[in-house]
């Protein structure tokens, strides 16, 4: 099937390709999860959040003397915006970030018990919090509650996103439209892996800028092998 298009695949045919798809990458990353240091469930909001357009490696690096810096949610609640723009400063988009992050503690803090809420809706009234965080935090952080959640999903990042289109298993480019064709065609069970065997993937293999089809065990039923 490589270098052949799968316009007008049948629904059916695009489910058990995209089975052998994930099969195929949990042979190849079997310890494929968050690569994010966190040590609380809140801890991982704060990294989710400051990975957005920022490397888990940068993410990291700042996290380890910002999880050092503030111990608790009340740490962030009352913290100096100034102070902590500079501190989480290397991540980028550092302005929106720290409010979100500050918004999102005093929220906690105010409506949830200083517990990090366990279900999407609650998720998504935390400032700076849309689909892929919560998901992400979601299947992390309350893994039985992700498995039950009916508005639970799979996290869509620009890995996630773009593995999508070139396997032909969604046809948008729109993140939530992508997360909706994936769920379709992706037995639940298997929508929290996704992500990341995707994310390992694409960083191995299927880069942004040069996808290394010659290596990818996928080539042979992906309609883009050869043609990036």
């Amino acid at each position: 099937m490589a270098g052949q298009r799968t316009t007008g695949e049948k629904r059916a045919d695009k489910m058990a390709r995209a089975g052998e798809i994930i099969a195929r990458l949990r042979t190849e990353y079997p310890q494929a999860g968050i690569v994010l240091h966190f040590g609380s469930d809140w801890e991982l909001l704060v990294a989710v959040i400051l990975s957005a357009q920022c490397t888990d490696k940068m993410v990291n690096q700042v996290t380890a003397g910002l999880f050092k810096k503030y111990r608790t949610i009340e740490d962030y609640a009352s913290v100096d915006l100034a102070e902590f723009e500079a501190d989480i400063r290397p991540t980028g988009f550092f302005r929106n970030k720290a409010k979100h992050i500050i918004g999102s503690a005093q929220k906690v803090l105010g409506d949830y018990g200083g517990e990090i809420p366990a279900t999407m809706a609650e998720l998504l009234t935390l400032p700076g919090v849309a689909r892929k965080t919560a998901n992400i935090v979601l299947g992390n952080a309350h893994p039985e509650a992700y498995a039950s959640d009916p508005e639970a999903g799979i996290a869509v990042d620009t890995h996630v996103n773009r593995l999508s289109q070139r396997l032909a298993l969604a046809s948008s480019g729109n993140s939530d439209k992508i997360e909706r064709e994936l769920m379709d065609i992706v037995p639940r069970a298997d929508w929290f892996r996704l992500t990341y065997l995707f994310i390992e993937h694409g960083r191995a293999v299927c880069g942004a800028k040069r996808a290394r089809c010659d290596d990818c065990t996928l080539a042979d039923i992906c309609p883009s092998a050869f043609k990036i």
